[in-house]
């Protein structure tokens, strides 16, 4: 395993260090993490050093270069034309993982899968719940696909569009009868926010929620878990920090109950919770 005593060991550590220095002056936040990351994978796939590192400077996302994305305890391929994976996203898994808790068998749905990062995490880590995920990017289906075999085929993926009732009446969804949970991360940046470099080479429709504000894709998503949750069952979905008070008032209008916000690490408002009434069965 290279780390950084054995790149010293192996001379690479000056070059790590000049490496950096590079990055940063490209603008590169995390240059230091970002070089000796670029160094690793030098050394296991006898890549060109220097050629990754001027891709990085070049503000290519690291994840691509590297061809591979961390989520909680997966690791998932990454390529262009899907979807990067964030962070702060495994705090919404992780509301997701604790709102089924106790529950015998849950049925999940991820809606806008993308990678298919939150449903195969809750499928490995929950392991009797029964999940479901919905992509309508080709590219990010096959590459859904590619990251369920590697765990077993653990969830069953479905290619089309997530609002469109007839997505959800394939055999599939209509087997499953309502389920215990709804959770998303749906494109929903406003189109004032400012992108770095890095996201902006994310494909539009996983970014970009529609109308100024980026709500009109989250609002269809709480009207569509409306219909596709039983008594009881939750609604998990990652949003932008300004867009709590409008979500939580669209989902109490909607008839949700127990609506409120959960926060990031940083202490950021970033996704609902909201309760369909009624008695979970």
């Amino acid at each position: 395993m290279w780390d950084e005593k054995s790149m010293l060991a192996a001379g690479f550590e000056p070059r790590v260090r000049h490496a950096a220095h590079v990055l940063e002056q490209a603008g590169v936040a995390s240059s230091l993490h970002d070089a000796r990351e670029l160094a690793k994978f030098a050394q296991h796939s006898g890549e060109d050093f220097d050629t990754s590192i001027a891709r990085r400077a070049a503000r290519e996302p690291l994840q691509h270069i590297l061809g591979v994305m961390y989520f909680r305890y997966l690791e998932l391929e990454s390529r262009p034309g899907v979807f990067i994976v964030r962070p702060e996203t495994e705090m919404v898994a992780q509301a997701g993982i604790d709102a089924i808790a106790g529950i015998a068998r849950p049925r999940v749905l991820d809606l806008c899968t993308g990678s298919g990062a939150i449903a195969l995490a809750i499928a490995t880590e929950v392991s009797s719940a029964c999940v479901w995920a919905i992509e309508k990017s080709a590219q990010a289906f096959a590459s859904a696909q590619r990251n369920n075999a590697k765990y077993g085929n653990v969830v069953t993926f479905l290619h089309g569009d997530a609002l469109d009732a007839e997505t959800l009446l394939k055999q599939e969804i209509a087997e499953a009868g309502r389920f215990d949970m709804v959770i998303s991360n749906p494109p929903y940046v406003p189109l004032y926010h400012e992108l770095s470099p890095e996201v902006r080479q994310d494909p539009e429709m996983a970014l970009f929620g529609g109308g100024e504000a980026g709500l009109e894709f989250p609002l269809a998503v709480v009207e569509r878990a409306a219909r596709l949750l039983r008594g009881g069952g939750v609604l998990i979905m990652e949003h932008a920090s300004e867009q709590a008070a409008p979500l939580c008032a669209a989902a109490t209008a909607a008839g949700f109950v127990q609506v409120s916000t959960g926060t990031d690490l940083t202490g950021a408002p970033r996704f609902l919770r909201a309760q369909w009434p009624g008695r979970a069965s």
